[in-house]
């Protein structure tokens, strides 16, 4: 008998448990947590979505297009020959060379900037105009700037490749086509200007060399012989004005 009541005891004990677990539980579910919920369709224009996708895109081409579509290509390549020429491997830094490049490509592509931001920028923000025509603009006004640097070979040669005719203007030239001509055309005025800086400092090397063997000193290096007489030539003459100046002059 003892044996049974403690049965039916424990039994009670254990159903009690339970029904308080459950109670607990059906409490502690019908507290309210934080959530998110994601509608598709609901209130939302497919058409605005998919513009502020694009819009993004061109956000994160930014950089490529800041390189490659204004005049930083042709600057950074002219300071790189010219930090070259002189011999100096790691003066002045990268980051000077790329910052000075930055200011002088805002400095030149400051009317195309102007004229972006009256007229592309500023009627966006005011909701004058769709994402679309801003993006048009802005192609449109950078497009002005390629057009008036690019070579005319440079575009015949991807009409070549792709056996296209050629249009009779460059405004019915396609941006993909334009693009690419354009950096080819930036990259030879570069060279063709890093030649130029090359030619002085290459004939003092040839002295420098000629007067060391003349002296019998062969084994001095000429290069560490000439690298002050580089620095001097070049601070007289003031070579960063001569060299700022004609980056700037050849884009008139």
């Amino acid at each position: 008998m003892e044996a049974l009541v403690e049965r039916k005891t424990f039994l009670k004990i254990l159903i009690a448990t339970l029904l308080f677990s459950t109670e607990a539980l059906a409490q502690s579910s019908s507290v309210n947590l934080p959530g998110m919920a994601i509608n598709f369709g609901n209130g939302t224009n497919l058409v605005d979505t998919l513009q502020v996708l694009v819009l993004f895109t061109v956000l994160t081409m930014a950089p490529a297009i800041l390189i490659l579509c204004t005049c930083f290509t042709r600057i950074i390549v002219v300071l790189s020959f010219m930090r070259q020429a002189i011999g100096t491997q790691s003066m002045p830094p990268n980051q000077v060379l790329i910052g000075f490049a930055l200011f002088l490509s805002i400095f030149v592509m400051q009317p195309t900037g102007l004229d972006i931001y009256n007229n592309a920028i500023t009627p966006y923000v005011e909701k004058k105009i769709t994402t679309t025509v801003a993006l048009t603009r802005m192609e449109g006004s950078l497009r002005g700037f390629m057009s008036k640097q690019v070579r005319k070979t440079d575009i015949g040669l991807f009409y070549d490749v792709t056996g296209r005719k050629a249009p009779d203007t460059i405004k019915d030239v396609p941006t993909h086509f334009l693009i690419p001509a354009f950096i080819i055309s930036e990259l030879k005025t570069a060279f063709q200007i890093g030649f130029l800086l090359y030619i002085p400092f290459l004939i003092l090397d040839m002295v420098v060399a000629s007067v060391l063997m003349a002296m019998g000193m062969m084994m001095l290096p000429p290069v560490v012989v000439s690298m002050p007489f580089k620095l001097l030539l070049f601070v007289l003459v003031d070579g960063w004005q001569l060299v700022t100046g004609s980056i700037l002059r050849s884009f008139n």
